[in-house]
């Protein structure tokens, strides 16, 4: 009996694959590739311009108004300023601006969005009323207004721009941080004794990793778009090279009545393909961590007809 028992065979437990990481679910991604790829080179761009155009971007270099050429690709401005140079160099002040209101303001929404969610009661009343109050004010007036009074700079520019953009990715956070509250893992941290910073930042955000890069990615747009607004109406630091000046001089130099379209359209597109970039990033990220948005990829030659 016992020899019989000692040769029987012992089944060993199946082994499960790993899942794919965040990471690596991202680099297999064509949507996150092409997005990442595309803000690569305005990453470069922005980097490099003092290397490939050096000196004063906003100086004088040939004739007004010339059409794109081999001596000036994006043709050059009423004033004589080449194009290229300063939509290469522009991207250097709206990038560094849409990366730092997206940082900063999510930053902000993350720890008004973990306390409102962990500490409930007072301290949830106290910071809903005021996320309610700024996203009731309206965004484009306070903007100008805030703009108007504010000594022009890129610091008042980011200053105006978090103010008025924390609140929307506060009110996203909370909402998903009072759903990780109620979990049990959670609850069981709070009964062995932790520390109430260590639950919210080691156990509760490390769950909400997709909810904030979601995040994070709209509020550069956001703060990329919005920089080029303000500019655009007059409200920014003239004095500055980016997209958002370039449309403002453009407008104001009348290319638009001119159809000197080469003066516009390159910071325009920038923005354009900035936006869709981080947004082709945001949404794999969702379909990397939300099973349902996930393709299912079946093994070929599987279906055969039945014959």
């Amino acid at each position: 009996m016992t020899t019989a028992l000692l040769k029987q065979p012992t089944q060993t437990p199946a082994v499960r694959k790993p899942n794919r990481s965040f990471v690596h679910g991202l680099l297999s991604n064509k949507k996150a590739v092409t997005g990442m790829a595309v803000m690569l080179v305005f990453i470069a761009l922005a980097l490099l311009a003092p290397v490939l155009f050096p000196g004063d971007p906003s100086r004088i270099t040939a004739m007004a108004s010339l059409e794109p050429s081999a001596e000036h690709w994006l043709g050059t401005t009423a004033k004589g300023q080449d194009v290229l140079a300063l939509t290469v160099h522009g991207s250097r002040s709206s990038l560094f601006v849409g990366l730092t209101v997206g940082f900063a303001s999510t930053f902000i929404g993350i720890l008004v969005g973990l306390a409102s969610a962990y500490f409930g009661r007072f301290i949830d009343e106290a910071l809903s009323l005021a996320t309610n109050v700024f996203l009731l004010l309206p965004g484009l007036p306070l903007l100008v207004i805030l703009a108007a009074f504010l000594p022009p700079g890129l610091g008042t520019v980011i200053l105006v721009l978090v103010v008025t953009g924390w609140a929307g990715s506060a009110r996203v956070l909370r909402s998903q941080a009072l759903s990780i509250r109620s979990k049990d893992f959670v609850a069981a941290a709070v009964v062995s004794g932790e520390r109430a910073g260590r639950i919210m930042f080691r156990e509760i955000l490390p769950n909400m990793a997709s909810i904030v890069m979601g995040t994070l990615l709209a509020c550069v747009i956001y703060g990329i778009g919005a920089q080029a607004g303000l500019e655009f109406l007059g409200l920014g630091d003239v004095s500055t090279v980016s997209w958002g000046n370039n449309l403002f001089w453009a407008g104001n130099e009348g290319a638009l009545l001119t159809g000197s379209w080469w003066v516009f359209i390159p910071s325009g597109v920038c923005i354009a393909l900035v936006a869709f970039a981080l947004a082709l990033i945001n949404y794999a990220v969702d379909e990397v961590t939300n099973p349902r948005l996930r393709k299912i990829k079946t093994p070929k030659n599987t279906e055969r007809s039945a014959s």
